[in-house]
């Protein structure tokens, strides 16, 4: 007997720019299912208590392109996940500082005081660890920064900060929040008022933070030539799925993933309506949003090419070393290629044969 068709196919994403959150603005992911009577959904906007499947991937027809440090924390925690596409997005990761400090490059964050965010206070604490983006990401941010000028954590202060958001992903409601959350994520307000010299930030919104309160870009990782300094939350963002998804509805997600790859060539072509996208996507301005990701074509498409998939076990082994995980795990083991493999022989149909 064949599988029913799903009636809900999930997916979720970060507030970054994804080819999954571009194929969704332009209503590309609606009309490809809206024939077969499946219900596209996606946790952001759903208001549910669903909202925490973004953190733990127990949704068995969710879709996530975001962050990975939880989606390798699920995995560690026994999820039945699977590996599916890497994509590499530069969006402007950078050490600030205040003009006063005279912090102008790596060297010069030896001996300084660098904030370390707190562990994120979580409703489940199986999630603390993985659900911790703002101290991952910084500590992460730090150890490139530093190893790029010869450093290693060992050169600076570690001032820890108290964690600023509350409840993540207990309840959902503050999956991918809006406008008001995501730029304290970072630790701003430290550094305006003397308390550290230097903090890690990542992305269009907190640009906009950054500027406002006046602050100096003391190193910008994403131009480091070494790509292994810049790896971390989003460097590489993987693709995952839940293996019931793999299992039974294999088709389907290929189709899924077929459209985003046609909304990552669409980027190369339409920068202008692109910028109006990118600005719902990250909750950035558009002066932020073209500093931020004036490289977002280069890296859009998913693979699973030897560099990003030795970058990203890179960034898994980091994530063990410093406490974000349960366990290690192997990541060959995560793997699966084919429905990347599907879907891009599906793309590289014409519209009219695919259909």
């Amino acid at each position: 007997m064949a599988t029913p068709t799903p009636l809900e196919l999930w997916f979720t994403r970060c507030p970054v720019p994804t080819a999954t959150g571009i194929a969704y603005k332009l209503g590309w992911l609606a009309d490809e299912f809206a024939a077969d009577g499946i219900a596209l959904r996606t946790l952001q906007e759903s208001g549910s208590e669903l909202g925490r499947h973004h953190y733990d991937h127990r949704l068995l027809t969710l879709i996530r392109e975001g962050g990975n440090m939880l989606s390798i924390a699920a995995h560690a925690q026994g999820e039945p996940t699977r590996l599916v596409g890497l994509t590499w997005i530069e969006e402007s990761q950078l050490i600030l500082t205040r003009p006063d400090t005279g912090i102008a490059g790596a060297a010069d964050l030896k001996g300084r005081r660098l904030a370390l965010p707190g562990w994120t206070h979580n409703d489940i604490p199986s999630h603390v660890r993985g659900t911790s983006i703002a101290r991952g990401m910084s500590l992460a941010g730090y150890k490139g920064a530093l190893a790029s000028g010869g450093l290693t954590l060992d050169d600076v202060e570690l001032v820890e900060v108290p964690d600023r958001l509350r409840n993540i992903g207990g309840s959902g409601r503050d999956v991918a929040p809006r406008r008001s959350g995501l730029g304290r994520l970072w630790l701003i307000d430290a550094l305006v008022s003397g308390q550290v010299d230097a903090i890690y930030v990542k992305g269009a919104a907190a640009l906009d933070d950054a500027r406002a309160a006046g602050l100096s870009v003391a190193l910008d990782i994403d131009a480091l030539h070494d790509r292994r300094f810049r790896v971390n939350n989003g460097t590489p963002r993987p693709i995952t799925v839940h293996q019931h998804l793999l299992d039974e509805h294999f088709d389907v997600l290929v189709r899924f993933l077929a459209v985003t790859l046609r909304a990552a060539d669409w980027v190369k072509a339409e920068p202008d309506r692109l910028r109006g996208i990118l600005e719902f996507e990250t909750e950035g301005s558009p002066q932020a949003v073209d500093q931020a990701y004036r490289q977002l074509h280069e890296g859009l498409h998913p693979t699973l090419d030897a560099e990003r998939l030795a970058l990203f076990d890179q960034q898994k082994k980091f994530l063990f070393t410093h406490g974000f995980l349960d366990a290690d795990f192997a990541l060959a083991d995560w793997i699966d290629p084919r429905p990347l493999e599907a879907a891009r022989a599906l793309a590289a149909q014409p519209l009219t044969e695919a259909a």
